[in-house]
């Protein structure tokens, strides 16, 4: 028996019935020999974590565009975040952890430069429209390798497909970075904004930090909790109805006040305006597309949803860059 096989039988015999064994994968799309010491969703964690869409999450905004200031999050800084609190209560519940952080470290490969205001302006243009959470799985599937695609599991293809709030995951593990990717967001965005002047602590509607707790930690403590006490020994990942609204709520007052009609969002307009330009400039000029992506018409898919796979690739930076060098003319010299 090797050291897989070892660690798979090791599972069968801690994890809960309801955690997802990593020997009853439903595979990937193409067949491979299994590795001697990583079960697959071990060997699935790998890749994403040393591809190059989750090197590239460093440079992408999470909500303030381009922050001048060492702590702000990225989309990278999310990410762990998301990945770290999930493991916490994959753990509590004897759930597989590797999965779980597979998932969460994948969720958001696809997004666009200048976060959701990205997003918005590819959608607009795009025939086929886009989300980022299918680019996502485009991602792990089509874009990276060259277009080999990470050869990831069903299982956590699933998982990153379904992340977003009206998605349903197949596994618990998924369904555990759903509600993590939450769990992240509304927290670590509350401390951002309160960095930037956005927000105090005292603005939040006590009604709801009466319930979640009155500092970044104290509502962390009691949503993950929540969720471990809820779920424990259950076929279904929950949360307290009271936490439960409280949560969502917040994260409503966090929309109303922070990711729409806040001084952070007054650059989004102008990131929209420069990816559409970069759109619509190389979808009349696919000559000057990168290599790896003429090779992608050539296999067939569309010119425009190539064009917006290498822009949704792009970071912030190396899209005002390009940008740059594309529409604003260079001084004269000799």
């Amino acid at each position: 028996m090797n050291i897989r096989e070892q660690l798979e039988a090791l599972e069968e015999q801690i994890f809960s019935p309801y955690a997802s064994l990593s020997k009853d994968t439903r595979g990937r799309e193409r067949e491979e020999p299994s590795c001697d010491i990583r079960p697959a969703y071990q060997r699935d964690r790998d890749r994403i974590l040393h591809c190059k869409s989750f090197r590239r999450l460093k440079h992408k905004t999470q909500v303030f565009l381009s922050p001048v200031g060492d702590h702000y999050r990225t989309r990278l800084t999310h990410t762990l975040e998301v990945a770290q609190i999930a493991r916490t209560i994959a753990r509590s519940l004897r759930l597989n952890e590797e999965l779980t952080e597979a998932i969460a470290l994948g969720h958001d490969l696809g997004h666009t430069p200048f976060g959701h205001a990205g997003e918005a302006a590819l959608n607009s243009v795009c025939t086929g429209g886009f989300a980022h959470y299918k680019q996502s799985v485009r991602v792990v599937e089509r874009l990276e390798k060259n277009g080999a695609g990470l050869n990831l599991t069903w299982e956590v293809r699933d998982g990153i497909r379904n992340h977003r709030t009206s998605g349903k995951p197949s596994t618990l593990e998924g369904k555990v970075v759903r509600l993590s990717d939450k769990i992240a967001y509304i927290n670590h965005d509350i401390d951002d904004a309160i960095r930037a002047g956005i927000l105090t602590e005292e603005e939040l509607p006590m009604e709801y930090t009466d319930v979640l707790g009155h500092t970044v930690r104290e509502r962390l403590n009691t949503m993950i909790h929540s969720i471990i006490g809820e779920s424990l020994g259950k076929p279904e990942i929950l949360m307290s109805p009271e936490v439960g609204t409280a949560m969502g709520r917040l994260r409503s007052f966090m929309f109303e006040h922070v990711y729409t009609n806040s001084v952070s969002k007054e650059e989004d307009p102008r990131a929209e305006d420069l990816l559409i330009a970069l759109f619509e400039y190389y979808m009349k000029r696919t000559e000057e597309l990168p290599a790896e992506y003429l090779l992608l018409m050539e296999q067939g898919d569309s010119k425009e949803r190539v064009v917006c796979d290498y822009i949704a690739g792009m970071s912030d930076g190396y899209a005002i860059d390009t940008f740059m060098a594309l529409f604003v003319p260079k001084a004269w010299k000799n």
